[in-house]
This record gives structure tokens, sequence and C-alpha cells, in this order.
């Protein structure tokens, strides 16, 4: 499990953003893209799909400012959005499953 997808996890905004910055001194953007903005966390999800299913909207919106950063609209096309889990579900379907309309329309934007 990656650090940027464990403070997802956690909720932790803080942490998030000082692994970002660390990341963006430290890591190609090759590196960041693979093992922080598309790589998996736990049960194979992204650190975009673990927000979804705590529900944390800034954790969302904060993961999502990133991977606009570094991402091409191909990636956050083809593997944020509908990327999936080991479980085969996407973020929205994980929003859908824990019943959160917040996350769904923050998914959806």
């Amino acid at each position: 499990m990656n650090r940027f997808g464990m403070a997802a996890e956690a909720g932790e905004l803080e942490v998030l953003h000082k692994i970002w910055e660390w990341a963006e001194k430290k890591l190609t953007t090759e590196q960041i893209n693979n093992k922080m903005l598309l790589g998996t966390v736990s049960e194979g999800k992204t650190a975009w799909q673990r927000a979804a299913v705590m529900g944390n909207l800034e954790v969302l919106q904060t993961i999502w400012e990133c991977a606009e950063m570094k991402l091409t609209t191909e990636e956050i096309n083809n593997k944020r959005l509908s990327g999936t889990d080991i479980d085969g579900k996407t973020a929205w379907e994980w929003a859908t499953v824990k019943g959160n309309l917040q996350v769904l329309q923050t998914i959806w934007k």
C-alpha cells in the first residue's frame, strides 16, 4: 500500500498534501502517475477509489486536482474514472454501493 493511498483512505488531508509536495520535488511524473495516482492500495483500489469508498469529499477533490495536474485526459477517463478494483467496481459504483450521493455527484463533475 502506498503512503498516498494510505493517507487518502484515512482521510488525512494534510498528510496527503505533504506527500504530494514531496513527490513533486522528488519523483518523476511517471512515478507519480504509476505509484500515487494510478497505483493501487488495499483491495486493489486506487487512492481515488478508497476516497470514494470512505466518502471523504475533501480527499476526493484533492486527489482529482492532483490528477488533473499530472494525468492526460485519456488516463483520467480510462484509468481513473473507469478503472476497476479487484471486485470489478469503479469509484462510481462504490459511491453507489455506499449510498453516498454527494460523493457520486463529486465524481460525476
